[in-house]
């Protein structure tokens, strides 16, 4: 073409992602946070915490204020509901926006997100959009935070009844895992990230699935020890994905990591999200099990092996909401199907298992099976 002036060239950009796990983040002897705020002694920071997290420890907010008043930059903190339900809006991400741009928090100061995945997914995502970026931590404090969506680069949001229609791939500048969070959390909140633990083992890594195999009772009573063993192999697992799979942004139409989570997505929404997000991706985990096995890729004593696992974790793996159909007969929850394809960018692409800690993309789902798998995982409960 004549009269074209063309422009290009490749540039990159270097991110270093880090996770600490610790106890205690907010003791006077606990460094790890002072070591990362005071590298910028005139910078404010902003720490918003999921008001569950604060009802839950009692003397969190002294101990943050008597540890801030060590740490030589100005705090501020607020709280705010946690639970997937505050993702179906806008309304806490203006909250937090404003409260950023009320607190004068610029580009060389510090958000700070404490709870759960909702409230990390609210705070992530404001600290991304606020002044085109702003630095931000992450403290989680679920089981499945910990694990799994906390130590990640993604935040979303819920929109047009879409599991995470809007959101950013935002890296915070530090996770911080303490695992003393934990130990206020309901037993529902605690067995919850084990679907995630168990998730990643099937895909990615037989010894872990066979570690979670030898401490099912101790992991089912959420002992310490054997809790604090599975979270941080799981997201060591998360890290190396991100850090060394070579799309960490999601930029292809592969997300290997979502193993589960096409039908668990909608089981939420069906739900109106009574049912928690773990608790969903052990359903999905069984129904792709059992498709797996199936379509053939698997033996049927390898799906029974991974389902009774996630039972004897304490894990409900079918739902009533699974038989919900519409006004034309089709169970909803295949909706998730299309919704998953949209989400990828048109082509569908879903991870099935080849064998315990062996993955598979596949590009075509065959309804008749899924149905199938369906079936029997109903007459299997």
């Amino acid at each position: 073409m004549k009269n074209v002036h063309r422009i290009e060239d490749y540039f990159t950009i270097k991110y270093r992602h880090k996770i600490f796990f610790t106890e205690n983040v907010f003791s006077q002897e606990n460094y790890i946070l002072k070591n990362i705020l005071e590298k910028d002694a005139n910078s404010k920071a902003l720490i918003v915490i999921d008001n569950g997290v604060v009802e839950n420890n009692n003397t969190l907010l002294s101990s943050i204020a008597e540890y801030f008043n060590s740490v030589s930059i100005v705090s501020k903190c607020v709280t705010i509901t946690g639970g997937e339900a505050i993702k179906n809006n806008l309304d806490k991400l203006i909250k937090v926006l404003s409260l950023i741009d009320k607190n004068h928090i610029d580009r060389h100061s510090y958000l700070i997100g404490i709870g759960g995945g909702a409230v990390l997914d609210i705070t992530g995502f404001a600290a991304a959009i606020a002044h085109r970026g702003i630095r931000y931590i992450r403290i989680p404090t679920t089981t499945l935070a910990q694990c799994d969506s906390g130590v990640g680069i993604k935040n979303g949001l819920n929109l047009f009844g879409k599991k995470n229609f809007i959101g950013t791939f935002y890296p915070p500048i530090a996770v911080i895992n303490d695992f003393n969070f934990l130990n206020s959390l309901s037993q529902r909140d605690k067995r919850s990230g084990l679907a995630e633990v168990v998730k990643i083992a099937l895909i990615k890594n037989k010894k872990l699935f066979e570690e979670v195999q030898l401490l099912s009772d101790r992991l089912n009573s959420f002992e310490p020890s054997a809790m604090k063993s599975v979270i941080i192999k799981c997201a060591q697992l998360h890290f190396d994905h991100i850090v060394n799979g070579g799309d960490p942004f999601e930029t292809g139409n592969s997300k290997p990591l979502d193993f589960g989570h096409w039908s668990a997505h909608k089981l939420e929404q069906i739900s109106k999200f009574k049912i928690k997000h773990g608790e969903a991706v052990a359903a999905g985990i069984a129904i792709d099990t059992l498709y797996s096995a199936n379509i053939g890729f698997i033996k049927p004593t390898t799906a029974k092996t991974i389902i009774d696992q996630l039972i004897k974790l304490g894990f409900q793996i079918y739902y009533p909401e699974i038989e919900i159909k519409d006004s034309n007969g089709k169970l909803i929850i295949l909706e998730g199907l299309d919704e998953f394809r949209e989400h990828l960018g048109g082509n569908l692409s879903i991870t099935l298992l080849k064998g315990i800690g062996k993955s598979i993309q596949v590009n075509n789902i065959q309804l008749d099976l899924v149905e199938k798998s369906l079936n029997q995982l109903r007459n299997y409960c």
